[in-house]
């Protein structure tokens, strides 16, 4: 399993013939790596409607035939320009071709009407993969213990989500095999050192922490 970084929350996740594409914000972010028409994945998910989360989700789908999996109300435009959408709500799981995804609750505006944000558990190639999406620091991430993930996408930027504060007490709740920072250093507001957030990760939890900058990859 390969997982490429790249930029603010979006990430690629590749396995065998699938490739999962996650908060593809790159029209407009100046920290993206690659260009839209560079993207084919087979699947994409949308956290929520902001733009910096939804970013080129719909361009991206329309031109690559890639399913869309997203809460039930952003779901609507989607499905309103003929894209394949599973649009699930919190707590929910669809099972996919590949594996399984599970609808986790976050909090944060969702940036539309009536809806909510959330984050993902993607169970792929024997792994578990949590995106975060955009969420401030919440007791509910101890259930994501049972879920025995292996690697975590936490946000760390503070402002707009949790710092790196209180994406430490969520590590300590969630008990990741890895964690990956996300949602930082983007723009001003959301400045932070990853190197500090994994220093007091790894003196304090047994949870590797692997800084990726933005065009670097892992493998699993």
């Amino acid at each position: 399993m390969k997982i490429s970084f790249i930029g603010h929350s979006c990430f690629l996740v590749e396995e065998g013939s699938y490739s999962l594409l996650f908060d593809p914000f790159i029209t407009g972010n100046p920290t993206a790596t690659v260009k839209v028409e560079d993207l084919k994945p087979t699947h994409i998910f949308v956290t929520h409607n902001h733009g910096d989360h939804k970013g080129d989700a719909l361009e991206i789908a329309k031109a690559t035939g890639a399913k869309v999996f997203t809460t039930n109300e952003i779901g609507d435009e989607f499905k309103n320009n003929g894209i394949e959408t599973i649009a699930g709500h919190i707590g929910g799981k669809a099972m996919t071709e590949f594996g399984s995804v599970k609808f986790f609750q976050a909090f944060h505006g969702s940036g539309i009407e009536g809806g909510h944000a959330c984050g993902f558990i993607v169970d792929i190639g024997g792994k578990k993969i949590y995106h975060a999406g955009d969420t401030g620091l919440t007791k509910d991430m101890e259930l994501l213990r049972r879920e025995y993930i292996h690697v975590a996408l936490l946000p760390i930027g503070d402002f707009y989500t949790m710092g790196p504060e209180d994406a430490l007490e969520a590590v300590k709740m969630i008990k990741p095999k890895h964690v990956v920072p996300m949602h930082y250093s983007t723009f001003p507001a959301i400045s932070q050192d990853p190197e500090v957030f994994k220093k007091i990760v790894e003196n304090s939890t047994e949870t590797k922490v692997m800084v990726l900058k933005p065009g670097q990859s892992i493998e699993l």
